[in-house]
Parts: C-alpha cells; structure tokens; sequence
C-alpha cells in the first residue's frame, strides 16, 4: 500500500508501542502531523520547543522506552536543543524529529537551513538525516535501537519535507525484539570477592537503566550484607531513603561526612554511575590522575569504562542484571557493619532541617511534603539553590518519584511535571520551581490545561538567580550584577492561565494552601515569598559574605 512519509513515519511509531508524542507545530513536517491524525497516538501540542524536548526526555525517564518529540527547522530545533543535552547527560532514551528544509534546497543557506549533524553532532547518540523514504522504516528502527542500547541517550533524525511528502510503498520493520539477558556468575564471583576483600566499602548507584525491581533488588542485597548505599546526583529514588542502609546523596551540596567517607573508601562498588564532577566535587575527592581507591565498575556501555576511572573490576552489563544476580546470593559478611551504621547516623543528622531566616521557611515546606506527599508522588524540579532544599530534606521512598536533570537545566521541572501528569494522571505531582527557573519554561502552563496535567507548582521566589547569586557573593561579596529579578504575581498568573494560584508568606498558611491545591481539580501555583536573607540550606546571605570577606 502507497503511503506518504509522514504516514510511513507514524505507522512505525505505532508499531514501536508509541503511546504520545510532543510537539510544536511546524509547515516543514505537515506530512508527519497528517500522519498522526487518527494514528491513536496522543499529540501533545506544547507553546516551546524546549519545553517539548523536556517533556519528551521527562517521558523517556519515566518509562526507559524513548521519549518522542517533534520540532521544526531551525530556530525550532535549536530551541530544543536543551531537552536533548538533558537527555544525553542524564543517558536517557529520546528521539526528537525535526522538520528540515527540501533536499533540493540544500547548501543554499535556505529559510531555516540548518546543518543538524554539526549543530547536534556532540549532544546526541546520534545525529542524521533522512533522504529516501524508502529507508524511513530503517532509519526509524535504528533510532530506536540507538536511543536504548548501552548507555541510553537522544537520536536527531532531520526529515526533508519533501521526502515526507512523497509518496512510497514500504513495508514497515517489526518493533524492537527482547534481547537475551544473563549475567555469568563468574562476574557476580569477582565483584563478591571484592567486596569480601574490602574493609570500607561503598555502593554507588546511578545511571537510567533502573527499575522498581532493581530498587528491591538492591534494597534486599544492602540489608543482607549491610552495606552502605549512596546515590549519585539526582538519582535519589533508587533506594527508599527510609532503609538503614542508605546513606545519602552524592549532589552539589553534599554532606561533608559522606564526601569524608567517599574519600576513605577502600573499595567503591559503582553500579551504573559515571561518577563525575558533582559526586566527586570536581574530581576532588577522588583524583582520576591518582586513584587509591579500588573500583568496581558496571555499566551497560563499555565507552563509559575507564573513561575517567580505571576500574580496577569493570563489567559490562545491565545494572538492573547485575543487582538481581547479587540479590539471589548469600549475604556477603565482612568488618564494615560499624562504617556503615556511622555513615547512616551521619545522613540522619545531616537531614535534620536547619532553621534559615524570614517567615516561610523552605526546610519546614519540603519536610512537609515529604511527610503528607503520597509514597508514589512524583517531584521534579529544575536547577536553582531551592532544590537543594529539596534533595536535602525530601525522603524519596519509590522509583520513579524523582524527576530532576543531572546536566543542571533550569526551566526542565515544570515541562517535565506535566509530562509525568499526563503518564500518570492518577499520581500527584509537584514541580519546585525557583523564580528565575519557573520563567524560563512557564509558559507550559497552556499546554498543562490543554492536556488536563493537574501538576501543583511551589514557586521559591527570592527575587534573583540564587546559585549564581550565591557564587558571586563568594567571590565579589556585595557587588551585585546582574543577579536581581523582577517577577510577575505568580498566583494571578496561574489564575490568568484558567487555574489555581496562591501567595504564602508564613509557612504555617503552606498546609491548608498546599491541601487547596491539591483538591482544586487544575493545575496550580503555590508562590513562596522567601526572604532575603534565606540563600541555601547551609548558608545565609550574610554569612556568605561574611565567609568570602575573611
């Protein structure tokens, strides 16, 4: 049967299981939107291609199967270029199609040409562009396969509207197929052996390749052999926080007792971390130039091995494999119980809420919702000093409750909250948002009410970039350039939008206001006004400038 390319395009989505696409409208891939008219794939029309990239990477963390987004040329690939280096840092599956110029346009520097193996060649696994439609349902297979295997990532594939509109007869490739799986017990021997040699030991979780079952998985071999499990960056759901065993994050503020204990670790058991720059504070606390520490290392990508860190035990391997395998072994016995219970009081203490200025409170917030928050609630946020309230305070209890970019994009939480609304609309979700983080992508708000995403955002409004504020006054304290914001009425501006919008300025109002929002059946704005003073959990603004005058 003679179909068009969008049509070819769209059936091979279909065949893949996809459920919803996102999108910004765009004539250089009318075809693709034709094809998805009656396809059953839900088209979530969103008001920036950022925000459709983030909401596709969003999809793709919540699933493991790739998020698909579609822009249109130029300057609409480039706007969603941000979702993309989200989804390459944070290794998890993506597509994103963009709309390109006629291929006999081509080297003309036409309306919107843009070269997207050069512009995305560095941010995606891979990066081409689609010439024969013939080869579309190839192409498409391929990407697939790509943006899952390995360490998982984005794949660009440009689409020339003329071959989208042309007209061939194709036949469509199967979906991708189950792939055998096993891990051979001489590697779970070998990383056994290690940890029965060790004296100090510490579990590092991270990477995307995770799933309830590898959060059991783990939480059952932690116990067993009473090891002492940490988290990288942004990956804090992986374990219950609750567990005995867990013991904190590897995040830009971390606990000086864990970044201690990071640093006297006789073996490092690295499963699916890359270990980089935030957990090892800037490649300090471990030197990659002069390594003391003995290192397992799995990881699903054997690029990702030695890259920065010889192993001294790499594997290769599925994490989620590698943990069930070590989960159905016996309990492996050695002299760490002490370091390890030490190391759990030592996060007990660190999340014990520190008291900061002004009358909202954002330590007393987070605590709050970490306490009244279904277990299966999903929080995300962007970048800003106010998450680091939140990585600080939250006790995260299930997989999949965390949504939260390792790369440091700000503007990623509220898209990525809508996203997670429209998967799991049975699920509350909040979305924490700076003043400064919450603009670069508020404008979703429209593509919120249009999907029905009833996601409840908390607004920390402090007046200026924080982390940036926070730098400058370290280094140039009381010179202030270009850190200041003026920001609209966030809770008229929800209204605006057709939802729900509060003001808190006293954090005993936040309870009843946050129970408003929850049950007002739109989506929501919850604006905290924080003062002045409040810069970070561990820091006022005062006491930072203090610090960098002495």
């Amino acid at each position: 049967m003679k179909r068009h390319g969008g049509k070819i395009l769209v059936d091979q989505l279909v065949a893949q299981g996809v459920e919803r696409v996102f999108s910004v409208p765009g004539e250089s891939f009318l075809a693709a939107l034709d094809g998805l008219y009656e396809s059953g794939i839900e088209n979530h029309v969103c008001r920036q291609e950022g925000g459709a990239a983030m909401m596709a990477e969003a999809q793709g963390k919540l699933t493991g199967k790739p998020g698909i987004a579609f822009v249109t040329r130029g300057p609409g690939a480039t706007n969603a270029a941000a979702g993309v280096h989200i989804a390459r840092q944070d290794s998890t599956p993506m597509i994103l199609f963009v709309g390109q110029i006629a291929r006999g346009h081509r080297d003309r520097e036409a309306f919107q040409e843009v070269d997207y193996r050069a512009v995305f060649g560095t941010l995606a696994k891979w990066v081409t562009e689609v010439d024969q439609i013939e080869r579309l349902p190839e192409y498409i297979s391929r990407a697939f396969h790509v943006a899952t295997s390995g360490r998982p990532g984005p794949v660009v594939l440009a689409l020339p509207e003329d071959m989208l509109s042309s007209i061939a007869d194709v036949p469509d490739i199967a979906p991708i197929a189950p792939r055998l799986v096993g891990v051979a017990d001489a590697s779970i021997s070998a990383i056994r052996t290690e940890i029965a040699r060790a004296k100090r030991p510490l579990v590092i979780l991270g990477g995307s390749k995770w799933s309830k079952q590898a959060a059991a998985d783990i939480a059952q071999f932690a116990k067993a052999s009473d090891l002492p499990i940490a988290v990288d960056f942004r990956r804090q759901d992986y374990i219950d926080n609750r567990h005995q065993n867990y013991i904190g994050d590897l995040n830009v503020g971390i606990n000086p007792a864990l970044k201690t204990r990071l640093a006297e670790a006789d073996l490092l058991v690295i499963l699916g971390a890359r270990l980089g720059d935030i957990a090892t504070s800037g490649y300090t606390t471990i030197d990659p130039t002069n390594i003391t520490t003995r290192i397992v290392h799995v990881h699903p990508d054997p690029d990702s091995l030695g890259q920065v860190y010889r192993p001294d035990l790499g594997l290769v391997a599925d994490t989620g494999e590698v943990v069930a395998a070590l989960a159905a072994c016996p309990p492996i016995t050695g002299p760490w119980s002490e370091w390890r219970a030490a190391a759990r009081a030592d996060y007990e203490a660190w999340s014990k809420p520190r008291t900061t200025p002004g009358d909202v409170k954002m330590e007393e917030v987070i605590a709050h919702l970490s306490e009244v928050l279904p277990e299966d609630a999903i929080l995300t946020n962007g970048a800003g000093n106010y998450a680091a309230f939140l990585h600080r305070y939250f006790v995260y209890k299930q997989h999949g409750t965390q949504l939260a970019p390792t790369s440091g994009s700000m503007g990623y939480g509220f898209p990525a909250a809508i996203s997670a609304a429209i998967s799991f609309p049975e699920k509350t979700v909040v979305c924490l948002a700076g003043d400064g983080c919450f603009q670069m992508t508020c404008n979703e708000l429209s593509t919120a009410m249009q999907s029905g995403a009833n996601v409840i955002t908390i607004v920390a409004n402090n007046g200026r970039y924080g982390t940036i504020r926070m730098h400058q006054e370290m280094h140039y304290p009381a010179r202030v350039s270009g850190t200041d914001l003026v920001s609209p009425d966030f809770a008229a501006l929800a209204r605006a939008y057709g939802g729900h919008g509060e003001l808190v300025t006293r954090t005993e109002d936040f309870p009843a206001a946050f129970e408003r929002a929850r049950n007002c059946g739109t989506p929501a704005i919850i604006e905290l006004k924080l003062d002045s003073e409040a810069l970070a959990p561990g820091a006022t603004l005062s006491e930072v400038r203090a610090r960098a005058k002495a």
